[in-house]
């Protein structure tokens, strides 16, 4: 050898090189955990395992099983307690498995026909759920107005967007020193995407947003990624889901399905929530089995939707014409129920995971 290497400069060498090799394993966990911090969060709404009946300690229990990072709780019942001692308990619950947890109720619209008084008047109840929201941890508390039925009341739509507003207005002090915002939903047909957005301007979206419902978007006859468009900028929630919308004689029909089952371009969707929504979660709600009737055909169907914009509804129509139509689903028994809830649920998340890349434990 022209130039010999000492012993001592070889074990050296060695020793250098193999603490470089030990510290790759280090280098690429740190780099993982980066690229997993950069991801949307993911979780999901209690309402897709409805049928399983469980409180929220067997809710976070099942979300921490599944890996996810939020926990959104979307109804009052399924608390054993709404008082803050209990409610403090379960955050620290959620916080100790990795989970956030964001809570909803239901209307708040005292002129709406789903409004039930349970948990006192309206302005009550979005105080109850206002400092429940806090006690929890969430920063938002899910509201809606209704539902399709509320388009032919007295008034139509406008008069219960009103209502509703004159409610956030009504509770806007409290919310504001609690530091939570009231999302409200595009909820089973009630409001078109830019009549939620009246709503929230009017209301004042310093405190009032939106819980954003792809699945209802079809439901007042928008395509999810039109929805998107007008209701991202002011989103604060999710309960997402994918749809089949299909032509049929007298219209179209949509049937919710598991995510990537149906006819919405979600890997698009998605790429555009990324940049309209930084920061939001994406709560999966499936509710899958059974098709809707929208009979835009027949007469007098048009009556309850005013100043629908033709836009709009050809998006709609362009995404029925790629779609075909479903089988429904109806299951024997509640054990078949439970299980085709929890099918549709896990496989969607397992879709956003491996596919759409959501999720910061994926």
């Amino acid at each position: 050898m022209s130039n010999p290497v000492s012993r001592r400069s070889f074990v050296q060498s060695s020793l250098t090189v193999a603490a470089a090799a030990a510290a790759v394993p280090a280098l690429f966990s740190r780099a993982a955990e980066a690229a997993a911090a950069g991801r949307i969060k993911l979780g999901m709404d209690n309402f897709a395992v409805r049928a399983m009946k469980w409180k929220v300690p067997q809710l976070i229990d099942y979300a921490a099983g599944l890996r996810l990072d939020s926990l959104f709780v979307t109804d009052f019942d399924a608390f054993t307690s709404m008082e803050t001692p209990h409610l403090r308990e379960l955050r620290s619950m959620a916080a100790d498995k990795g989970l956030q947890i964001h809570l909803g109720t239901w209307s708040i619209c005292p002129t709406s026909k789903t409004f039930k008084n349970k948990w006192g008047t309206a302005e009550e109840h979005l105080g109850l759920g206002l400092r429940a929201a806090k006690d929890l941890g969430s920063p938002v508390i899910r509201v809606v107005l209704g539902s399709a039925e509320d388009r032919k009341t007295p008034g139509g739509i406008a008069a219960r967007i009103e209502d509703t507003v004159k409610v956030c207005k009504a509770l806007r002090s409290r919310a504001m020193d609690l530091g939570v915002k009231i999302a409200v939903e595009n909820h089973a047909g009630d409001m078109h995407s830019r009549e939620l957005v009246t709503l929230v301007e009017a209301a004042g979206k310093d405190f009032v947003g939106v819980n954003l419902d792809s699945g209802n978007a079809c439901w007042t006859m928008e395509d999810p990624l039109a929805n998107l468009e007008n209701l991202g900028p002011y989103t604060l929630t999710t309960s997402l889901r994918d749809s089949m919308v299909w032509e049929y004689g007298d219209g179209a029909k949509i049937q919710w399905t598991a995510m990537g089952e149906g006819n919405v371009d979600v890997k698009a969707y998605f790429k555009r929530f990324a940049e309209l929504c930084p920061g939001v979660p994406v709560h999966i709600e499936t509710i899958s089995g059974f098709a809707r009737e929208m009979p835009y055909l027949k007469p007098g169907f048009w009556g309850s939707y005013p100043g629908y914009r033709a836009d709009d509804f050809a998006r709609f129509v362009a995404l029925a014409r790629k779609g075909h139509a479903l089988e429904s689903h109806h299951s024997p028994d509640e054990a078949a129920e439970q299980a085709y809830q929890k099918g549709e649920l896990e496989r969607s998340l397992r879709f956003c995971k491996e596919t759409l890349g959501l999720g910061q434990k994926a």
